[in-house]
């Protein structure tokens, strides 16, 4: 009777172990479905934004790892210097090609900084094309720093200054990315400014707040909107983006920002959060992923993102 239940003690352990040993393959060496969206995913660059230049990513490690656990994800590239109009235009024709590719029905946009109101477009245009649109520290009611560069007078030695660097850098990044558009820094910039996102809002007001610092609609035309942004300025040391995001900060007086957009300002349909630890560029993991050592990761934001439209059943 003793060895029979030794026999079996043993069997139970072995059993146990083999359970042990396959829980910890399938958690670690085999692929989940933890991002695995039922569309698309689509990334949507900012102002003077692009894909990948010279091995710095722009979504630095981002798609990586959203694919590493089962997303379909497209890092788009449009004019990084130009209107929201044409930029949404010139993303809706490559949206299009991304679902003829795939056979897929519909996208989720998620866009950072200018990509907040392009996705929007194009979601207001083309919802037949759009699951659900995300933006990230997106500029849904314009930037402080926008409005202070067109205090500059039209015109003006200035202005021709402001929009000569603009353009120059804009078309080397176009150049070093292979994007091949035109660039239109005025048009950016008037897109960019209080003014300029309010009459946008006027035309697309899908997912818009109505209030100062609230939330907007969280679905419009069978489309979910989603928002978070950074509240920071200076997050890491060794960030030589940091003291430019903290110049670029100061139009904004004592108002949270994340260098330049302000929070409240940035708020659009159901609003995760608005006051990570993080600045403009932490947002997208630039530069090389140096960002606050004491806030999340970026990158788990974004596949925790991918997870809540996988339960949403997008």
């Amino acid at each position: 009777m003793i060895k029979i239940t030794m026999r079996l003690m043993l069997a139970s352990l072995l059993f146990t172990t083999m359970q042990a040993h396959a829980w910890f393959w399938d958690s670690w060496f085999q692929p989940s479905n933890y991002t695995k969206t039922k569309y698309p995913i689509v990334l949507a660059h900012g102002l003077l934004g692009f894909d990948e230049i010279l091995g710095i990513e722009y979504w630095y490690k981002i798609p990586a790892e959203l694919r590493k656990d089962g997303a379909s994800v497209y890092v788009t590239t449009v004019a990084n210097t130009n209107s929201t109009e044409v930029r949404g235009e010139q993303l809706i024709a490559q949206i299009e090609n991304i679902l003829a590719v795939t056979g897929a029905k519909k996208v989720n946009l998620i866009g950072h900084s200018h990509g907040g109101p392009t996705i929007r477009y194009v979601a207001s245009v083309r919802p037949d094309l759009v699951a659900s649109v995300t933006s990230i520290g997106g500029v849904n009611k314009g930037s402080n720093t926008a409005d202070f560069l067109r205090q500059i007078p039209e015109g003006s030695a200035a202005e021709a200054a402001v929009v000569g660097i603009f353009e120059a850098v804009s078309g080397l990044l176009d150049f070093l990315s292979g994007g091949g558009y035109e660039q239109d820094a005025l048009g950016a910039l008037g897109s960019l400014t209080t003014a300029g996102s309010l009459a946008f809002n006027s035309r697309h007001p899908q997912g818009v707040p109505t209030t100062a610092c609230g939330e907007g609609a969280y679905t419009v035309n069978g489309i979910r909107y989603y928002s978070w942004s950074g509240g920071s300025v200076v997050t890491n040391l060794l960030d030589v983006s940091d003291p430019v995001l903290a110049l670029t900060s100061v139009p904004f007086g004592s108002e949270q920002n994340d260098g330049l957009v302000g929070t409240c300002d940035s708020h659009l349909g159901q609003v995760i959060r608005d006051n990570y630890g993080m600045n403009h560029l932490d947002e997208v993991n630039l530069l090389f992923g140096l960002n606050n050592l004491f806030e999340t990761d970026p990158v788990t934001l974004y596949r925790n993102h991918a997870n809540r439209l996988k339960n949403a059943g997008l």
